[in-house]
Order: C-alpha cells, then structure tokens, then sequence
C-alpha cells in the first residue's frame, strides 16, 4: 500500500480524509511528522492548498495533498473565506469563530443568511504540476448553535433539505454532500489513477 501525506494537523480533517482513503492508501498527517505548520498566505483556497502541497511533496519526495476551505457568508461579502479558521485570531478557536461569526450576523435576517462551504484540495507530485479540484455546499447559517458531529463551523451551518445543521448529520452523510467529501471524491479517482500508472 503506497503512502499518500496529508498536509495538515487538523484532527477532524484527517478523520475526514481517512474515512475516504484509507482502504486505498496509507495514510499519513503531519501529526505523524515533527514538522511545522505550513503557513497559509495565499489570497484564494486554490493557493494556500496547492502551498501546503507542494512543501510536503518537495519534503518527502512523494505524493502530497492538502486541503484549504472555508466558509463564505454573502451578507458579509463571502467573509470569512480564506481566513475562516482565524476568523476571531491566530488561535483558530471554533467557538470564538462561531461566536464572532453570529455577532458579525446580528439581525441579519434568515434569508438573508445563505452561506457555502468551500474547500479546494491540491494534490502535488514532485516535479510534477499541481491539480487542484473543489467542491462547494450550500446553506443556511444558524442563529444557534446545534449538534456535536462535526467541528469548525459545523454546528452553525444549516442545510434546509435535511432539517439539520452540518453537525447533526452522521459522518456518511456529511461524506456525500460536504464541500469537502465531493472535492475529496475528486481527489480520490485523480490520485487511484496516478498511482496505478
């Protein structure tokens, strides 16, 4: 079984990414590694994901891929966006996201509070170019904040067709429709045909 890294520290996206690949691949995180986090400077999701890639493909000489995501609110001009999990500091808080998020939204009435998650996941091969592909979910955020199956913005983000915010749903239900499970399924089916050439 080839070894795929993924690029982050972030526990509830490594659970997420194994429970896609890891009856394909071994697969490895940062936390396996003493390695640092690797900053995010990029202005989109296309290049803070295609960065942390590329740096742990170069460190390894290997396959790597990484993810960068977030949430994009209209009433608040697609904020936070690229910033999502520093929203409220450099401590990447959830709670004090979500907190200053719901603050930011204050009157903003429920139609008014349509939102997407976006996350764009970088797969890089040394000397290779990178590949990128995203996935999106729309809905709605919540005024409270409901469920426990999930982390970041997760119990705040509301989906009509299911009743339920984000955190409510089981992890295979999230799988099929988060904005991560499709870009992740589109990752999937690009590195099982690379590393079966």
């Amino acid at each position: 079984m080839k070894t795929l890294i993924i690029a982050t520290k972030n526990k509830g996206k490594i659970a997420e990414f194994n429970d896609m690949l890891q009856d394909r691949w071994d697969v490895k995180s940062l936390l396996d590694y003493d390695i640092a986090d690797i900053p995010e400077n990029g202005s989109t999701f296309e290049e803070n994901a295609a960065a942390k890639a590329e740096a742990v493909a170069s460190m390894f000489g290997c396959m790597a891929a990484a993810d960068d995501s977030g949430l994009e609110v209209d009433a608040l001009n697609q904020e936070p966006g690229v910033y999502s999990a520093r929203y409220a500091g450099p401590q990447k808080n959830d709670e004090e996201n979500i907190n200053k998020l719901l603050q930011e939204l204050k009157g903003v009435p429920e139609e008014e509070r349509t939102a997407r998650f976006v996350c764009v996941i970088a797969v890089a091969v040394p000397g290779e170019k990178t590949i990128t592909f995203r996935g999106s979910c729309d809905g709605v955020i919540h005024p409270v904040k409901e469920g426990a199956n999930g982390f970041g913005y997760d119990p705040v983000f509301f989906l009509p067709s299911y009743n339920k915010t984000m955190a409510q749903l089981s992890s295979v239900q999230k799988n099929e429709i988060s904005h991560r499970g499709k870009a992740l399924k589109l990752a999937a089916d690009y590195i099982s045909n690379t590393m079966n050439e």
